[in-house]
This record gives structure tokens, sequence and C-alpha cells, in this order.
């Protein structure tokens, strides 16, 4: 069985840094998959725990150079040690600027006819000119050492990254400029000299790229702060009850399973647990994304970081530490937001051969200008820094996980939570939207609305011995037939050898009026084969009179004769026949799934506005119709509670589960919602049509920068009687291009489920 194991990859600079990693673990006998987030800085690598151990591959990934940690369990932690570098860089970023505008000022100010002392230009003293530039250079190199002691190795051991093109386009400014400053120093055509030094270039470069990296850092780490607020909700400490009346804080790692805990008005729950004294209502809307409070009584649930509002509440704990809701919730949200979309693929492949491409079309540029374009050492060199300075693989690689970061996270402040970037892509090209009936059109809470009575049978016992067999089933169909039974106050009677048939039935022996007789409960087909004598056609008319209703008729039988009728009413939601009509109205196909009778199944789907009804399906059966319609060439999403229809579920191409199920739809579906609103699914399916919109937008702007900007400043304008791109506007189109695509990932998160776009 394969294990798992998660890194925090230090020194990564660019996309083609992480698809080196990629490349060479992937190539590593025992690894299944490994997969490299830029956005994130983690591995994610699953692998064979026999063939090689997770220090091996931390060894292999420490090799190319890069720093690999196991996972820090507390964000908070790594939350904090990206604000130090960001505040790292941010302190740098002063005297970079002070430093490279005054070279900047001494290179440039004789041209611009500003005054200048004679002792500094370089037509009279040019010596002093060069000299106190490249006294100012050295420390904006030391201020930008990152660049060099990242870039330069990777280059010696074949890896170059951004960082190299960095290293080597202002490395060769410096040492080009340097090897004119000895020139000067012996008099070999100082004043020519003067005037063809590019130190100015390197500082601005490094000043321009350093702040496009604060810029960046920044904006990348605003893209991770639905995770960061969620975190925030959990309360640091509690106040547990002891069992003679005391009150005691203590931190909410210490809790445990079946502590008593006492909740204030203003507080928020610190773990899940179920109300044992009192009445208040509860905030969940960073939960389900509801904002009217929930009534919380004795029995009720509650969850982690939800908001007690107005009343004292005593509950038991049932589930502490990583167990909660809440904290389930975070680590499926940095699940997805780590994850890969199929689209980043091209990217990344492009990004794998990107510098070392860019190194080769910046030598022959620069060459080709020297030898064909009859121009001086000087502008082959000012070409070639050009196109070292103007490529960016960093803005490829940010294209595709920022956006999946900031469109997850915003899901997560929704009530809708998705597992992965995939699901996302999966989800915005879905065609076909497939209901279960019970619990996701319907309230999920069907009530007995009518019993028949067949052979003279009284209608309390008729629903004392169906709920004498059901008593033990959680369908919800069972339970309304129980709570009707003890509304009515009805007899209980023992049963003893009880089988149930999922979708058809349930039977046992029940001891009633002294002996003992087996007892058959279910649908029409399921009855037929338990009696001895077909149905009276009054019977049957009534039973297609409450189908075509809407209701479930449930038949009751028992020594080869029928006992009578009882049918069950679901209603629908309040929204369905809304949410199917936007659904319909979008172009998609909508069918209901269920395993009602055709009639009960029709009568309801009419009511909702679906025309396909595929009725008569047994839960094990569902996911074949899902395949079915696959097969038919639909993309297809499956609605559930993910109970009865997890298979379904799961080979649907997206499984979207509502909330009324929280803990196994978090298990069984792609996508979750965390309230049982239906329109949760519009949302879901626009937040994934916007995040696809903006990933191809990130993905379009990256590309085409470069691959205009690098023919650009290679000198193809200049070809046809334009201008040469200066190395200092490549350098600042650099930094702001990773800018961009971070900004614009950003703008997910004023994503509103009533637009139609980011």
């Amino acid at each position: 069985m394969d294990k798992r194991v998660q890194f925090d990859i230090g020194g990564m600079h660019c996309a083609a840094c992480s698809a080196r990693i990629e490349k060479v673990i992937n190539n590593l006998s025992g690894i299944t998959t490994c997969s490299v987030n830029l956005a994130t800085q983690k591995a994610d690598i699953r692998f064979d725990p026999k063939a090689l151990g997770s220090e091996e591959i931390r060894a292999g990934i420490e090799k190319l150079g890069f720093t690999a940690v196991p996972v820090q369990q507390h964000r908070t932690t790594q939350k904090q040690s990206e604000q130090q570098h960001l505040e790292a860089i941010r302190h740098r970023l002063i005297p970079l600027a002070i430093l490279s505008s005054s070279i900047l000022l001494i290179s440039m100010g004789p041209m611009l006819g500003l005054p200048f002392p004679r002792i500094l230009s370089p037509d009279t003293s040019p010596l002093y000119h060069a000299l106190l530039q490249f006294v100012l250079i050295l420390p904006v190199l030391y201020l930008g050492r990152n660049f060099y002691l990242s870039g330069i190795p990777a280059l010696v051991r074949g890896l170059p990254n951004m960082d190299s093109l960095i290293a080597i386009g202002t490395g060769a400014a410096v040492v080009y400029s340097t090897w004119n400053l000895l020139e000067i120093a012996f008099g070999i055509d100082p004043v020519a000299k003067a005037h063809d030094l590019y130190f100015e270039s390197a500082a601005v470069l490094i000043a321009l790229i350093s702040l496009g990296k604060y810029l960046e850092m920044r904006s990348k780490v605003r893209t991770g702060d639905a995770i960061t607020a969620l975190m925030r909700l959990a309360p640091a400490q509690a106040t547990v009850l002891d069992s003679n009346g005391g009150q005691r804080q203590v931190a909410v790692e210490a809790l445990c399973v079946g502590d008593t805990i006492l909740l204030r008005p203003g507080e928020r729950v610190p773990v899940d647990g179920t109300v044992v004294e009192g009445n208040s209502s509860v905030d969940q809307s960073m939960l389900t994304g509801e904002s009217l409070p929930v009534v919380k009584t004795k029995g009720s649930l509650l969850y982690s970081g939800t908001l007690n509002t107005t009343g004292t509440l005593h509950f038991s704990a049932t589930r502490v530490g990583e167990k909660t809701t809440l904290a389930r919730i975070i680590a499926l949200v940095e699940e997805a937001q780590g994850s890969k979309a199929p689209i980043a693929r091209f990217a990344d492949r492009v990004s794998l051969y990107f510098v070392p491409v860019v190194i080769a079309i910046a030598v022959l540029a620069g060459l080709s200008w020297f030898f064909l374009g009859e121009a001086g050492l000087s502008y082959a060199v000012r070409i070639f820094i050009a196109v070292m300075v103007i490529a960016c693989p960093c803005a490829m690689g940010l294209a595709t996980p920022t956006s999946i970061m900031v469109g997850t996270g915003r899901g997560a402040q929704l009530g809708i939570l998705i597992k992965t970037g995939e699901i996302l892509e999966r989800a915005q090209a879905t065609d076909c939207i497939v209901f279960d009936k019970t619990g996701t059109l319907t309230i999920g809470k069907p009530e007995v609305t009518d019993i028949v009575s067949a052979n003279d049978w009284p209608e309390t016992r008729i629903l004392s011995l169906a709920a004498s067999l059901e008593q033990a089933s959680e369908h919800p169909l069972a339970s309304a037939i129980v709570h009707a039974a003890k509304k009515r106050k009805c007899q209980q009677y023992r049963i003893e050898d009880f089988t149930a048939l999922p979708g058809s039935g349930v039977q046992a022996r029940v001891e009633f009026l002294g002996e003992a007789c087996r007892i058959f409960l279910g649908n029409a087909a399921f009855i037929s084969g338990h009696l001895e004598k077909p149905l009276l056609q009054d019977i049957e008319t009534r039973a297609q009179e409450l189908a075509s209703a809407g209701k479930t008729v449930l038949y009751l039988a028992t020594k080869g004769a029928l006992a009578g009728l009882i049918a069950v009413a679901d209603p629908l939601k309040t929204e369905a026949q809304e949410v199917i009509g936007q659904l319909t109205g979008q172009g998609l196909r909508v069918v209901m799934l269920t395993g009602d009778t055709p009639k009960t199944a029709e009568a309801v789907a009419a009511a909702a506005g679906i025309r396909d009804v595929i009725a008569g399906v047994l839960p094990a059966e569902k996911a074949e119709k899902v395949q079915e319609l696959q097969k038919n060439g639909h993309t297809v999403a499956m609605v559930g509670d993910g109970i009865n229809d997890a298979p379904a579920l799961a080979c649907a191409d997206v499984g979207i589960a509502m909330g009324s199920g929280i803990d196994v739809a978090m298990e069984s579906a792609d996508i979750v919602l965390m309230n049982n609103h239906l329109e949760g699914i519009i949302h879901a399916l626009a937040l994934s049509r916007a995040t696809m919109k903006n990933i191809r937008q990130n993905l379009f702007w990256a590309f085409a920068y470069n691959v205009v900007g690098i023919p650009v400043a290679a000198g193809v304008l200049v070809i046809f009687g334009g201008p040469a791109l200066n190395p200092m506007l490549g350098g600042a189109a650099m930094a702001m291009s990773s800018v961009s695509v971070v900004t614009n990932a950003l703008r997910l998160r004023h994503f509103s489920p009533k637009q139609k776009g980011p």
C-alpha cells in the first residue's frame, strides 16, 4: 500500500524549480506520484515504502539544491515564517531603491542635462564617474545576493532557474562594466568607455525584480487568507465542567472525548459535541454559509468554530483535535489548494525547458547582433541582458495554483468544499446533473400521510407492525413510520430474524395476537412475491392514486395476504423548482434518479420541473445508471446525500454531496455543500467556471508575455526600424508579470454566486 509524505520546499523561485523536482523525484524507483506546487511551496509525494523511504526522497530533493522539511502541522508557524521572509525582503527594498536610483542618476544625469559636478562627469572625470558607480553597485549586489546564491549553483548543476537568468543577466552587465572601468583606469579610450557602462542596468534590475518578488509574495500570502480565517475560528481555551460542578480553563488541545464543556453566549464552540443541557441559537455561517442562526437544544449537534449567540449550553465533546469538523474542513481546503488541475500540465512541461531555451536565445541573439548586425560588443551585451531578464517562467508556474488557492478558499467561505483542482476543471465541463430524490430534492423529513386497510385490518395495527419492523432502520421512510407510531402511541412488537433488502423492503418474524408470524413491508414488487392472491382492484387503484400524488406507497403483508398500505410523503424543497429551472436554462440536462415507483417519481419530478426520470433503481444500481449516461457522452455531476448513493457519487465525473450528511459526504464526494440548500449546486458550478476562466486568463497572459517579450528583447523591432528594449524596462516587465498573475487570481476573493465571472 502506498505511503504519503508532504514536504515544505525551500529555495523554489520559479516554475522551472518545481518542474525539475517533479521530474527527478518521479524518476526514482518506488515513486507513485510527485506533485510540487510553486504557490504553496509544497511537495505531495506517494511512494511504495518497500522500495524507498521518505528520507531517501528528502535527500533526492536536497541533492537538487532545495531544502525539504516535513510539512508543518500548525499553519500559524508557517504563516509566521512567510511574514518574516516578507519583512526581510521589504527591509532590503529601501536601501536598494536609494542605491539603484543614485547609480541611475550618476549614469543618466549628464544625458538628461541635469546639473552635475564636473568631478562626476563622464566627459571630464571618466574614472571617478565609473569608480563611484562601481562602489555603489557592491552593496546592491550584496542586497541582491540571493539571486546569485540560488541562480549560479543551479546553473552549475545543470538545473538553471529564473534566478539563473537574473544572475547571468545582471552579472554580465557588472562584469562588462568592470572591464570597461579597468580600461578607463589604464587610459584606454576613457571617455567612450565611461559612456558604455551598465552598472545602472544591473542595479535597477536587482531593485525592480526584488520589488516584484516582494509584491508577488505579499499577494501569495493573501491567497491563503481563507485558511487563516478558518484557523482563527477555533478558540484557544475552553471551560470544562468537573463532575462536582466546578469550572476550569483548559487548552483546546488538551480536551478529550466525553468532557463536558460550558459554552457562554458570544463564545465559539471549541470542539464538536452534543448538547446535554440548555437552549440557544448558534451561528453556523462559517460552516454552511447560512446567515440565520440555528436553534440548539438537548441532543443537538455542535460544530467547532461556530458561534453561540444567545443562551448558555452544556455539551459533551464527541470529536477533538484533528477529527473536528473544522479541522477536517481546513485539511480538505489545504489539500485542494495544494493540488493541480490538468490544465497546468502543459505549463509545467514548458517550464522544465524554459530557462535553458531562454539562455540559448539570449546567447544566439547577442552573437547574431555582434557578428551579423554590425553592432558593437556593447549593443550585443545589451541585447543579451534584455533577453535574460525579460523572460519569466514564474508567471507560467503561478498561473494555475494561485487561482486554485483563491478559488477553493473562496468556496470554503461560501460553504462549498472542493477537494482538488482537477474537480474544478471537471465541474466547469459538466453538462448533465443527476439528482437523488430523498433528502436532496426533498427536505428529507417524510411524514406518514395515509394508511389504507385491507381485509379489515385496524390502521393502528398496520402502523404498529410497520414501525416494529422499521425501528432499527436509518432510512428516512423508516423514521417517518416510527415517528408516526410514537405520535399515535402505537404498541411496539418484539421482532426476530430481521432481514432487509435495500431498495425493496424488510421482513421479520413478529409475535402478536398470541402467535409468531412473518411480516413483510416494502414496495409492490417485493410484496407481490409474498402474496397468495393478486391485489384487489380497489387497493391497486388507491395505491396508484397515492403514487400519482407524489407519495411513496409501502405494502404490509402477512400469511400470504395484504394487511394494508402506508403512504409517505416527503415535500420538495421550496427552492427546487427555481434551481432546476436555472440549471436547465444553462443548457444542462437534469435527471432524477430514485428507487421510487415510476408513478411517484414522475409526480415529484413534474413538481420540480424535471423531465428525465430514472425510477425503480436499487441503491447498488445507481452507479450503473450514472455510467450509462457517461457512455452516452455526458460529463455527469451526481448530487446526493453521500449515504446510500456513495457508489454513484464516486463513479460520477463530479460527486456533489449535500450537507445533511457532512461526515459521510466528506469521504464520498468531490464537492461538499455544507448547507442543505440546492442553490449551492449553482454556486459551485459558477465558482468552478469562474476559477477556470481565471486560470485561462493567467495562462494566456503568461505565455503571451513571454512569446511577445522575448523576441522584442532580442531586437526584432530594431530589424523593422523600431526601438531596442532597454534591459531596465525588460526587468520591470518581468517583475510585474508575476505580480499581475497573482493579482488577477486574487480577484476570485470577491467572487459572488450571483455574478457570471470572477
